[in-house]
């Protein structure tokens, strides 16, 4: 009994196929959305908009903190036992994927995942489950294409700039949006030997500006600076670094990814300062999208998208207000 269980879940994870039936017009739908660590921002606001998704659909959303292995196949068992036909997850480990699988085909659950892709024994994503994630690498660009248009805005002569690259190469997601802003900057005429790699122990903003500290001290030549990093709190370490060499608002430009509280409490203050702006990456999709094409699928059979990508939008002192609006945060 035992083998055949095994080999049942092992067929299930190599090739899913996930053919739960499609829900008729009388049964209530139910659906789970599990994230990683339900304590964070980011997921609380996915959660909100997919609450939103379910009042306007009209199905009913069990939300579920699994930031173990062990609470995820949990959390998949108890949604079959309550009926629900498919759930949406950020899982707390991409490597849990063939498991994770084999689990939704074993209870006859859809699911897609979000923000983090699974993946399979070999390391590769696993194709055939619909993901929503962030494209880091197109993020990191449109940090480069910032510095790019402020550096030119201001009329610097780019051999006299140079560039912090907060790095953090442990995280995958790190490694491809700083490369995204770099790559952005050199197709824009930046010097690549200005480039300034300056390696975080830790992605916060001690560790970066501890990191940016030693490159400004070895880089006396450069006139002015730009910075970018995984995160604001990256950059905002770049800044405090720069300040302290007397590199203030007029010769420092700082952006960071994520428009987190750091960054809007910088936007505050009376003056500006060297971080200029913030690409704000938005969990109104990740919920609210997801959610919706969950529902569709299983009401109507129409399977989502296999990969989806977004982006976000560079918010400044200038117009953060109008672009927190737009990505349905300006409640917050």
């Amino acid at each position: 009994m035992k083998r055949r269980i095994f080999l049942t879940l092992a067929a299930a994870a190599t090739g899913v196929l996930f053919n739960a039936p499609v829900a008729q017009a009388a049964d209530p739908v139910k659906i789970g959305f599990l994230v990683k660590q339900p304590e964070e921002p980011w997921f609380q606001d996915e959660w909100k908009f997919a609450e939103i998704a379910a009042k306007e659909q009209g199905f009913t959303l069990v939300k579920i903190g699994a930031p173990s292995g062990e609470k995820v196949m949990s959390a998949i068992d108890n949604l079959s036992a309550q009926k629900a036909q498919g759930f949406v997850i950020c899982t707390p480990d991409v490597k849990l994927g063939p498991g994770i699988v084999a689990k939704a085909k074993a209870d006859g659950l859809k699911m897609m995942t979000v923000d983090d892709r699974l993946v399979d024994g070999s390391g590769k994503p696993i194709a055939s489950v619909p993901h929503m994630g962030i494209s880091a690498y197109n993020i990191g660009k449109q940090v480069g294409d910032g510095l790019a248009a402020e550096i030119k805005k201001r009329g610097w002569d780019m051999k006299d700039v140079g560039a912090i690259d907060v790095t953090y190469n442990q995280l995958p997601t790190a490694v491809d949006r700083t490369t995204g802003a770099t790559d952005a900057l050199v197709a824009a005429g930046f010097p690549k030997a200005n480039v300034v790699e300056a390696a975080q122990a830790k992605t916060d903003t001690e560790n970066a500006f501890n990191a940016a500290n030693i490159a400004l001290t070895k880089n006396p030549q450069f006139k002015h600076w730009v910075a970018y990093a995984l995160n604001d709190e990256g950059v905002l370490g770049a800044v405090r670094a720069a300040e302290g060499r007397g590199f203030k608002a007029d010769n420092m430009v700082g952006i960071g990814i994520g428009g987190s509280e750091s960054a809007m409490n910088e936007f505050k203050k009376p003056s500006p300062t060297g971080f200029y702006g913030t690409v704000i990456i938005s969990p109104k999709r990740h919920g609210e999208e997801t959610s919706t094409l969950m529902y569709d699928w299983i009401k109507q059979g129409k399977e989502p998208p296999m990969l989806t990508l977004t982006t976000g939008m560079l918010a400044t002192r200038d117009n953060v207000g109008e672009v927190r609006e737009k990505m349905g945060l300006a409640s917050k």
